[in-house]
């Protein structure tokens, strides 16, 4: 029987999902802009920063006002949050806002990489599973630091590909199979993705989702790019779910010499 993406969904926090891509909403030119890139990613979940919406004020315009969320879940995020603290205000100010119980933990640990601060995001998922919110947190790619914020009751590890926004794309494949081995809750690749044959390569490695913000909002056209990234994490998925061939060093004809006449 053929393999279908359809009877393929991603489980995460308690929820299913046809879509594997993750997008996000900032650096659009416009909220216009932003709401045809989603649409036209095909995604279902998509992420805010919870200080780039207006909670105070709903009657002025807001990107909120330009997701359909009858049709997306809302991931906000903890964006711009240098310490444990501020993440977790920052979690409790979305949820109390109504936007949801979801959390996409950010604890940045250094302005110049953008570089996640561990220490301080494994004490605030803590604290945060402990409240009742659903925690993703973004982390590096270190085993062990996936698996202890798995255990502190993460719902999913998030390690980056490369930087966030460098658009350099999945620089050290070797530890995210290690991070696959070491957990058993879904592994989302989150930051540095740049094209479409980025998002292929984490989704080809075994990867259960990839989130992307800069790679599509950045784009000469967002919402081509937005597409392009859909059918490359499709694609992805589906060559990891049929199974490559072993790489050689030296070829292996394509057609059988058994047979053939000299």
């Amino acid at each position: 029987m053929a393999y279908s993406l359809t009877d393929d969904p991603l489980v995460l926090g308690g929820k299913t999902f046809r879509s594997r891509l993750i997008v996000g909403t900032g650096k659009y030119s416009s909220f216009a802009v932003m709401r045809e890139a989603l649409a036209s990613s095909g995604s279902e979940i998509v992420t805010v920063a919870v200080r780039r919406v207006n909670l105070t004020d709903r009657s002025k315009e807001s990107l909120l006002d330009f997701i359909d969320t009858s049709r997306f879940t809302l991931l906000p995020n903890t964006a711009g949050c240098y310490t444990a603290e501020e993440a977790i205000r920052a979690a409790n100010l979305g949820r109390e806002a109504g936007l949801s119980d979801w959390v996409k933990l950010e604890v940045i640990g250094d302005e110049k990489t953008l570089f996640p601060d561990t220490e301080a995001l494994l004490a605030a998922t803590k604290v945060l599973v402990k409240d009742g919110f659903v925690v993703l947190p973004y982390t590096n790619d270190d085993p062990i630091m996936a698996r202890k914020l798995e255990d502190a009751g993460a719902a999913a590890v998030m390690p980056l590909g490369a930087p966030i926004g460098s658009g350099m794309g999945v620089q050290n494949p070797a530890n995210l199979k290690i991070i696959m081995e070491s957990v058993s809750v879904p592994v989302i690749v989150d930051a540095g993705v740049g094209t479409a044959s980025d998002a292929a390569v984490a989704m080809e490695l075994g990867c259960d989702a990839v989130l992307m913000n800069t790679g599509i909002a950045g784009a000469k056209d967002p919402v081509a790019m937005a597409e392009a990234m859909k059918r490359a994490v499709e694609a992805g998925r589906l060559a990891f779910k049929a199974g490559r061939i072993t790489k050689k060093l030296y070829a292996s004809a394509s057609s059988p010499l058994e047979g053939i006449s000299r």
